[in-house]
């Protein structure tokens, strides 16, 4: 079904929570943008305009609502979709079909198009795909290749074969001369993040309306010659306590396991991002001055824009000459919200 005004403005009207992420609707009388389900007072259609991101509201003039802040867990996954990732997760061989969802009183178009716009597959992809995931892991653990079918809810093994196949491009028995990375969505105060983890830890983590994350992934996947693929992994539970404890103000460092792909260079200018003190910024000239080598600004500012670990490795801590906000891949309004943020909590000691 196509998501028309009309769908739209009665999802607004009904403060439709389904429809949170899939569109933002900005007022023209006030110059105001807000979530579907804001529970201020409505406004008349002809007052009304409907964009699918936050960007594009801001960029034409709109303020975020101050109601239902929707810069705030921005793109969050709604909680009936968590609840499926999460049964999912408890038990990967489980499929949840169109009629279960409708007995759920969800609609599967709605399932469909969400996975779609966020994932880039359907719900029943997904399901495969993590399915896919966690037989792959037991069989790195050496269970075997039947006994792993079967129990991730492949009917057939020929059935699992070809799904192994067009992931992963070799069959079940040859898979442990693969390598996978493990990626999640995390939702966070600035809006939700796609985080990728290896074994050693975790080695990207953007927001999802970044406009380079495909590029990244891509070149990720290849840097490590690995195959990316929805999953859980063991850093992503600390991973996600330790953003929320940032956003708390109750954590100013961050010492989950990395695991760092990028040149000799890019990896050095990381790492000395990561000695600028909580609620403290530097010029890119100062962070070239840093490294104590003889590099340009520019080599420098490029090799920053290359961090792939947003907030973890804190690159928004780095200003231009004359103090102004420059070049932050998850946009200037972000930055400034976590250098405010940090300057606000380091004067307030633990």
């Amino acid at each position: 079904m196509e998501l028309t005004d009309d769908i739209m403005y009665q999802a607004l009207l009904e403060k439709d929570t389904r429809f949170e992420g899939l569109f933002f609707t900005a007022v023209k009388s006030t110059g105001i943008f807000c979530r579907p389900s804001c529970t201020a007072r409505k406004p008349k259609k002809e007052n009304v305009e409907f964009f699918h991101s936050v960007e594009i509201c801001m960029s034409k003039g709109y303020r975020p609502c101050k109601i239902c802040k929707p810069l705030e867990n921005l793109n969050e996954t709604p909680a009936y979709i968590r609840q499926l990732i999460d049964e999912l997760a408890e038990n990967p061989s489980r499929k949840i079909k169109d009629i279960d969802l409708v007995q759920r009183g969800v609609e599967p178009h709605q399932i469909r198009r969400w996975f779609l716009k966020n994932h880039g597959i359907t719900f029943h992809a997904y399901q495969r795909m993590f399915r896919i995931n966690t037989a792959f892991k037991q069989i790195q653990q050496g269970s075997t290749v039947t006994d792993t079918a079967f129990s991730s809810g492949f009917e057939s093994l020929s059935g699992f074969g070809d799904r192994f196949k067009s992931v992963f491009g070799l069959s079940p028995n040859n898979s442990r001369k693969i390598k996978i990375i493990d990626l999640k969505r995390i939702e966070t105060k600035l809006g939700t993040m796609i985080a990728c983890a290896v074994e050693e830890g975790v080695c990207l983590l953007e927001f999802t309306d970044r406009k380079m994350l495909e590029t990244e992934l891509k070149a990720l996947a290849k840097s490590m010659e690995a195959t990316i693929v929805q999953g859980e992994n063991k850093h992503f539970p600390m991973l996600e306590t330790q953003l929320e404890e940032y956003f708390e103000g109750e954590r100013r460092t961050f010492d989950i396991p990395l695991c760092l792909t990028g040149t000799k260079f890019q990896q050095e200018v990381w790492r000395t991002l990561q000695t600028i003190p909580y609620g403290k910024t530097r010029t890119y000239k100062e962070q070239a001055l840093a490294l104590q080598k003889p590099l340009g600004v520019r080599a420098v500012a490029m090799a920053n824009g290359m961090n792939k670990l947003a907030i973890v490795i804190p690159c928004h801590r780095v200003i231009g000459s004359g103090g102004q906000l420059t070049g932050y891949g998850g946009g200037l309004w972000r930055k400034q919200f976590l250098l405010q943020l940090e300057s606000s909590q380091a004067v307030i000691a633990f």
